[in-house]
This record gives C-alpha cells, sequence and structure tokens, in this order.
C-alpha cells in the first residue's frame, strides 16, 4: 500500500490542492504530520478536505494545538501572532482539531509532529529510540540518528526551502520504501488572497521576503 505522508499545510488551499492532485492516482491513503491551521486563510477548508481523505491518520502540530488553546499565545513571535489573529478570526471547525492525537504508527515509524518539542533539522542532535516521521521544520530530509530513521516530508504549504514548492512523502507499506517527493505550485494565487482579504502588513511581507529568495534560487 502506497501513503501519501505530508504536513505543515498552514491553511494554504492551492498548495492542498496541488498536493493532492499530484497522489491521488497513487495514494491508498493518507497521514497528516500536524501543522494544518494558521498562517493561510483556508483553515476550515484545509481540515475538511484533510480530514474526508482515505484512511487518513492525523496528528496534532503546535498551531493546531495554538488554535485549540490560545493561552501561550504571547510566547510567539509578534509575526506568529499577528498571523494567529487575522487567520483565527474565520475559523469554525474546532470540533475537527480539539481531539487530534500526539501520536500515530505507521509500520515502524512512530509518527508526531516533532519529537520533545523540538524544531528539528537534518544536522541536529536528538535522541531516538525507534524509527520517526516527524514534520514541524518545514525542511524535508532522511537522516539516520543511532540506526534509527527520522523522515520528515518537508512542507505542503510553506516550504521554507523554497515557498514555491510542496513537499511530501510516498511511503510503500510492502518495501518500507520512502520516496521523498517535490512539486511546484502557484504560491502567488496564495499572496494574491492574503492581499485581497487585507491581511496585516508583517504577514504579507513575510510572504514575499519567501518568494524573493525562492526566485533567488531559481
Amino acid at each position: 500500500m502506497i501513503v501519501a505522508v505530508f504536513s505543515d499545510i498552514h491553511a494554504n488551499l492551492p498548495a492542498l490542492e496541488a498536493f493532492e492532485v499530484a497522489v491521488r492516482d497513487v495514494a491508498e491513503s493518507y497521514l497528516c504530520l500536524g501543522d494544518i491551521v494558521n498562517y493561510g486563510p483556508w483553515n476550515d477548508e484545509c481540515l475538511e478536505r484533510i480530514v474526508a481523505m482515505p484512511g487518513i491518520q492525523i496528528v496534532a502540530g503546535n498551531h493546531d494545538r495554538l488554535f485549540v488553546d490560545d493561552s501561550e499565545l504571547e510566547e510567539e513571535s509578534s509575526v506568529v501572532q499577528e498571523f494567529y489573529h487575522a487567520s483565527r478570526a474565520s475559523f469554525t471547525r474546532l470540533d475537527l482539531l480539539r481531539d487530534l492525537p500526539d501520536e500515530a504508527k505507521l509500520g515502524p515509524f512512530r509518527c508526531s509532529h516533532t519529537i520533545g518539542g523540538q524544531r528539528i533539522f537534518a544536522d541536529s542532535e536528538v535522541y531516538v529510540d525507534s524509527d520517526y516521521l516527524i514534520g514541524h521544520s518545514h525542511w524535508q530530509y532522511s537522516i539516520w540518528c543511532d540506526g534509527w530513521r527520522i523522515i520528515n516530508p518537508g512542507s505542503v504549504g510553506q516550504n521554507r526551502d523554497r515557498i514555491d514548492m510542496i513537499d511530501y512523502a510516498l511511503y510503500d507499506t510492502d518495501s518500507d520504501q520512502m520516496s521523498l517527493k517535490r512539486i511546484a505550485y502557484d504560491v502567488g494565487a496564495f499572496i494574491a488572497e492574503l492581499r485581497t482579504r487585507k491581511w496585516p502588513a508583517p504577514c504579507l511581507a513575510y510572504y514575499e521576503r519567501k518568494l524573493a529568495e525562492a526566485e533567488r534560487r531559481r
């Protein structure tokens, strides 16, 4: 069976739709590693599409938890707070977030948004005692750590390497093989929607800066 593994959508519906098109003829089930909401304007729509995916497993991300309980919002950066207030205002599907688990299982992998609340990158030092599938850092990688695999499929909606690209993975449960994938999408449509909805200037500046960085790397 082929499982599409993805993470960090951040209410980016154009990116999610492009991901769905890319995998729909391949994937038989899905695993979402969290952070479906915040940053973008399509929180309800992304949640509703993801919970309807065949065989879906979803684990909660830190932004999903923040939408449920924002008591620690002031500990976030000022730009995250700006995004939260803009994005949360139109959100109505708390019922789809409230009971999400912290972990799931896929073959030999423990699946969670991250490990110990850390932002883990390919060169991070971290102790593990099993294979892990994680998200959170928005960077795609597959590494070995003390004989265990840590695989991050990257971000669908907010790729920190290239904001104009979508990262995800396909896992073959029969062969235990993980394939990391990347496709392009129209991030301009996402930014245009933020402008239409009059998102705060720091939020627009964040994405415009990321887009300029991506264009320099082409």
